[in-house]
C-alpha cells in the first residue's frame, strides 16, 4: 500500500479526480446525502491517500484551522473494506498531524455512530449530537 500526503497543487489531475470520484461515491451516493462535496477547504487541505496498483483505497483530508487541526472526509473505498484500512487511515492521519503540527489539538466532526471508533484513538466527545446534512454528528477532540 502506497501512502501519500499532498497539497492540492501537488496532486495530479488524475489523482484529484480519483479523490473526488470516491468522495462523491461514499458521501453523496452511498449515504444518499446531496451536498456540496468538493469545497473551498480542499484548496488548503492536505490530502492523505492510501493507494495500490488498482487506485485509491482510503482517504482523509487534514485542515489547519489556526487554533486547532481537523480532519475529515475519512473514507475507505467500497472495494477495500473489511481490511482494517479505516483504523490504519485514522492512525496515519493522526501521526501526520502530530508530525506537521506538533502541540496542536485535533478536533473533528464525526458521524455519531463512529463515536466508539474515534474514542479508541483517544478522542473525547465535546458536543451534543447534532445533524449535519441530515446525518447525526458529534464534535470530538484529541488533546496534543
Amino acid at each position: 500500500m502506497n501512502i501519500q500526503v499532498k497539497s492540492i497543487s501537488e496532486l495530479t489531475a488524475e489523482e484529484l479526480l480519483s479523490i473526488f470520484i470516491e468522495r462523491v461515491a461514499v458521501f453523496v451516493v452511498e449515504q444518499n446525502c446531496p451536498y456540496q462535496e468538493a469545497d473551498e477547504e480542499d484548496k488548503a487541505a492536505l490530502h492523505l491517500c492510501f493507494t495500490d496498483e488498482t487506485g485509491l483505497k482510503a482517504y482523509s483530508r487534514i485542515i489547519d484551522k489556526g487554533d486547532y487541526i481537523t480532519f475529515g472526509r475519512v473514507l475507505v473505498a467500497q472495494n477495500a473494506r473489511k481490511q482494517h484500512l479505516g483504523r490504519k487511515l485514522v492512525h496515519r492521519t493522526i501521526e501526520e498531524i502530530q508530525h506537521r503540527f506538533p502541540g496542536k489539538t485535533i478536533t473533528i466532526s464525526g458521524q455519531a455512530y463512529l463515536q466508539k471508533f474515534y474514542e479508541s484513538f483517544g478522542f473525547t466527545v465535546i458536543s451534543e449530537e447534532y445533524l449535519e446534512d441530515g446525518i447525526p454528528h458529534i464534535d470530538m477532540t484529541l488533546l496534543a
